[in-house]
């Protein structure tokens, strides 16, 4: 096949039957072969990574799958085959009775593979409803368990992904089935070696389509969410924020990488091996339009947008040893690798280092650990301070720009900048602010750079 499309949609894309009418409109106005990824409706996640927890007693896990099968049969109801939609209802009440015994063992004792399998029933239960949605819209559609093709480590929670065998499985399996019909699967979960249920992890429905993409051979992957594109910075912290209609690979990974929450990094590198472009927009919308990522773009300019993430810490250590001296960082680093600690930007004079680090699923803060700062100190002086956003100005050629520090600087002088990290990436220049002016410092340098 020569022309295939993958459109991944979000949770609020499939929330409710209105929803998913939308989604399947988009969907059926595609001349392409279409295989479209879903991840589990809105708030279903939430319910599930709460089973997926022990201490939980009967009446709470009770409690929190009729919450989930309320969700569900919302949809379901609205279907208007209602033999089908029985059906589906009986397929969606046989996930939903496994989820019960699953949920049940694990309030008692915490197992990282039967919490996969719990995490993987919004998507199995959003994929049979979303195939049915575009039946009733005269759209010949087949649910699809993506397991038979998504092959992973064991690594439960964040598996990854066997790309070449994903690639055979796909030509064999999906191939044949996207020339005759649209194809419903799942976002975010995949199958080891010994059959169990894996996760992909945070982004893992994006990431998901991204490798099926690549896979394929797709012309295109759409990602449909609530917002209609990328933005210039989060509209939330300034009502200023453009739409930008298109951006290159390298500008879009660093905007995911420095806090955008719209994309996350690892979709764009199936996406990239295969220079295969990106749309994002919105389901709401899709008649606004949206950004469209690409390796070549028809605009480069100096400035492209700003970037904010939260909760980062700063470790700085200081030693009159490391003048002159080698090997001095090589300790450092073997201490912070010791605790799988990942360093996000580093500044270094002399005989200090400044650090910065991320935790996307918690609190950087509990990074940091005692045990960490204890062997640090064993080798120089310690500072951890918490309490700190990051801001990444993303663009084209930074590196090489002319009064770059005048143009960002100059409007911000007024807050302390504890940071500032340049010259290595000529698509950013980042800083560290404090928490409680990060908003401020991003509106303020939003109307300088853009208005």
């Amino acid at each position: 096949m020569s022309n295939i499309a993958v459109a991944k949609f979000g949770g609020t894309s499939v929330a409710n039957h209105q929803a998913m009418l939308r989604c399947a409109s988009i969907v059926k106005q595609k001349s392409a072969s279409t295989l479209v990824v879903v991840s589990a409706p809105a708030g279903v996640t939430n319910h599930l990574v709460r089973l997926s927890q022990t201490g939980l007693n009967p009446q709470e896990q009770s409690e929190t799958i009729s919450a989930i099968r309320d969700i569900a049969f919302n949809i379901i109801q609205a279907l208007s085959d209602k033999p089908a939609a029985q059906q589906i209802a009986e397929r969606v009440d046989g996930i939903l009775a496994d989820l019960t015994q699953r949920a049940a063992s694990q309030s008692l004792q915490f197992d990282a593979q039967i919490a996969d399998s719990i995490l993987a029933c919004g998507e199995q239960i959003s994929s049979k409803i979303f195939a049915q949605v575009l039946c009733e819209l005269g759209v010949s559609a087949l649910s699809f368990d993506v397991r038979q093709v998504m092959k992973t480590n064991s690594l439960y929670s964040k598996a990854v992904v066997d790309i070449e065998q994903v690639a055979s499985l796909a030509q064999r399996v999906l191939s044949p089935l996207l020339s005759v019909q649209v194809i419903v699967t799942q976002g975010f979960i995949g199958q080891d070696g010994l059959g169990h249920t894996t996760t992909l992890g945070r982004g893992g429905s994006d990431y998901s389509a991204a490798i099926l993409a690549e896979a394929l051979g797709a012309n295109n992957l759409e990602i449909w969410t609530d917002v209609e594109g990328i933005f210039t910075t989060d509209p939330r912290i300034t009502a200023q924020a453009k739409s930008i209609p298109e951006i290159s690979f390298g500008e879009a990974a660093e905007m995911a990488t420095f806090g955008a929450k719209i994309l996350h990094p690892a979709t764009l590198i199936p996406a990239m091996r295969k220079n295969i472009p990106v749309f994002v927009g919105s389901s709401k919308a899709p008649e606004k339009g949206g950004t469209k990522i690409q390796q070549h773009v028809q605009s480069n300019p100096t400035y492209r947008s700003i970037a904010l993430r939260r909760e980062q810490s700063l470790v700085t250590v200081k030693s009159p040893e490391m003048l002159h001296a080698s090997g001095f960082l090589a300790k450092v680093f073997s201490i912070l690798a010791k605790h799988e600690l990942s360093v996000d930007l580093i500044t270094t004079s002399e005989i200090s280092v400044a650090m910065t680090f991320d935790n996307p699923t918690s609190n950087a803060q509990a990074l940091i650990t005692h045990e960490v700062v204890k062997e640090l100190e064993q080798l120089c002086e310690v500072t951890v301070e918490h309490g700190l956003s990051l801001v990444a100005v993303i663009g084209n050629g930074l590196h090489a720009a002319k009064e770059l520090g005048s143009s960002i600087f100059d409007k911000i002088n007024d807050f302390n900048i504890r940071l500032i990290c340049h010259g290595a990436s000529a698509n950013n220049i980042c800083f560290l602010v404090p928490e409680n002016d990060a908003n401020s410092v991003v509106s303020q340098l939003h109307n300088t750079l853009f208005d």
